[in-house]
């Protein structure tokens, strides 16, 4: 149940314009992503522009839209990342 609270929770609160985020080249997110945090790519996600990235270790997770300019940006981010879910049922409520 803390799970689906917390995603709800993070539907209600959180919606950052990407104006407001923090966006760098991919291959530089994506070497932030995994040497700060310890987060990798989660599997099973249908989604070619946006990708959930988590750490099973940390509990963070980072949900990253990628840009046709070579560019990504960061949405959401969050914790207590439960990797029990489907990705893409996460990725629906985080984008809904």
């Amino acid at each position: 149940m803390k799970p689906v609270l917390t995603i709800a929770a993070l539907i209600f609160t959180a919606s950052t314009a990407l104006a407001d985020s923090t966006c760098m080249s991919s291959a530089e997110m994506e070497a932030s992503l995994t040497d700060w945090y310890g987060e990798t790519p989660v599997a099973g996600q249908e989604a070619k522009d946006t990708q959930i990235w988590a750490s099973e270790r940390n509990g963070t997770w980072t949900l990253v839209q990628y840009l046709p300019d070579g560019n990504s940006c960061v949405l959401e981010t969050g914790e207590d990342w439960n990797g029990d879910k489907n990705a893409d049922e996460v990725l629906a409520l985080l984008t809904d």
